[in-house]
């Protein structure tokens, strides 16, 4: 899943992708492959703007209203896949987090559900994200390499509200819950053997007693950020409480993401940590054990005027016996922006909630393979980032890509490398590349890449030409 030659080629990748999911007939998934190499080739979407041509356009459709292409049918081959992968002897973080798809001007679209308070239309989808750790820098944060989903679940809720006598915490707890999404697909897999290390690192919505529980029967640890305000066994407060009496153990310089509203910045934060054991909440079939976990507290020190200073929490079952474990712990909370970054490559890159499909199911089918679609690129660029050095092995990309590229950036003095291949790539989607600018994101990537991409067409399509007058 982290190979290199992900990008070489649409109609490669899509047959991998796609060529082993059953979906009622052969026929059916040769379209679905020649239906995912155009998304790959122009992710916009709305089926009208990758397919120009009427007949392919109405296969495309053809396809999606078929009741057997569904959404789990589609993704079932890849989170095997990569379920399989996990087994490889090596350490492996397991990102998990939800996003909410929303179609709120497809009024004749059937089968959507409430996604908010708002009479938000559409549903949502859960994805757990597999990385493999390639090394740990100095700070102990880790390089990874993006191996690809290892769960994702679509859902729509369901139109009614709770009625007023199911408001009760003990009805509220009996009932099935969507809390219960959380590690569902690590559960299902068998404990973790020799050499295998799984890391489950989620937000706060997973601080939930049973993913704790869920994640030790499996053999995995976990690195959760704190939202509840957890009452110890044998003290008078909370987990909250307890980190922030523990004394300094060092501190880290993290850089900070910019946001809506806040530039990127570095924050110098002080860790503290210490161990403490939960007393189990109750639950209407029982009382839960207790546990006892690591709690780590990174606090930003001098934070700018008029801001607050940034505090994550985070429950623990790594070691923090030194200031390097306690760090770590931090280090791989902090490649939890991945799954957020894949979702906004999944919304923005894709454009998937622009699709017009007349059902849900239809749309959580195209979601589906949109989802590798934005999977894809977002490997490739870590690869990149993984492994900057790494010359541009032969067969990689396109002949003419790569003299395309030369052709419009110049060629690198040293040859084409990772990193210098896909600031080129990104070049061509905007990134102006100054000293200064840091790495380029994915969608600048994108954008160079469908650039490339539709110069290549191009240059093929003048030689198809050409061939025929002299012919």
């Amino acid at each position: 899943m982290s190979n290199p030659d992900l990008l070489r080629s649409a109609a490669l990748w899509a047959t991998q992708e796609m060529g082993r999911v059953h979906v009622g007939d052969r026929r059916r998934t040769q379209r679905l492959v020649t239906v995912t190499t155009a998304l790959a080739q122009n992710p916009n979407g709305t089926l009208p703007t990758t397919f120009t041509n009427w007949k392919d356009l109405r296969a495309a459709y053809r396809l999606f209203a078929e009741p057997d292409v569904t959404h789990d049918a589609i993704i079932a081959p890849h989170t095997q896949r990569v379920a399989q992968a996990c087994q490889v002897p090596g350490e492996y973080l397991l990102i998990e987090d939800t996003t909410t798809l929303s179609f709120n001007t497809h009024l004749a679209t059937a089968d959507l559900g409430p996604v908010n308070d708002q009479g938000g239309r559409g549903f949502l989808g859960h994805n757990t994200l597999a990385l493999r750790v390639a090394g740990w820098d100095r700070d102990q944060v880790p390089s990874v390499t993006v191996l690809g989903l290892a769960g994702q679940h679509c859902w729509r809720r369901p139109k009614a509200a709770l009625k007023p006598k199911q408001k009760a915490k003990a009805a509220r707890l009996a009932r099935t819950r969507e809390s219960a999404r959380w590690m569902a697909c690590l559960a299902a897999w068998l404990p973790a053997p020799a050499g295998v290390r799984w890391i489950y690192v989620a937000d706060r919505e997973s601080d939930i007693y049973e993913v704790f529980d869920r994640c030790a029967a499996q053999g995995a640890g976990w690195v959760i950020r704190a939202a509840q305000e957890r009452a110890l066994l044998a003290e008078d407060h909370s987990v909250f409480a307890a980190v922030a009496q523990a004394p300094v153990r060092g501190d880290l310089s993290v850089k900070l993401r910019a946001r809506p509203g806040q530039p990127a910045r570095t924050m110098r934060m002080e860790l503290r940590a210490c161990t403490v054991t939960l007393r189990g909440p109750w639950r209407p079939d029982r009382q839960l054990a207790p546990r006892t976990l690591q709690v780590v507290e990174v606090r930003e020190v001098d934070p700018p005027a008029g801001s607050k200073p940034m505090v994550w929490v985070l429950l623990t079952s790594l070691p923090i016996h030194t200031l390097a474990q306690i760090k770590r712990i931090v280090g791989c909370y902090i490649q939890r922006w991945l799954i957020e970054e894949f979702h906004k490559a999944l919304k923005t890159g894709t454009q998937v909630e622009a699709s017009q499909l007349a059902t849900g199911r239809a749309l959580q089918a195209l979601g589906a393979v949109l989802s590798l679609v934005a999977l894809r690129l977002l490997q490739t660029k870590l690869y990149a980032r993984a492994f900057p050095d790494q010359p541009v092995r032969p067969g990689q990309f396109a002949p003419e890509l790569l003299r395309l590229l030369a052709a419009r950036v110049g060629r690198p003095r040293g040859g084409w490398t990772q990193r210098t291949v896909w600031r080129g790539i990104a070049r061509c989607g905007g990134f102006l590349a100054r000293q200064g600018d840091g790495e380029p994101g994915w969608i600048t990537i994108w954008r160079g890449w469908r650039s490339l991409l539709t110069m290549v067409e191009g240059v093929v399509l003048y030689r198809t030409i050409r061939g025929k007058k002299c012919g």
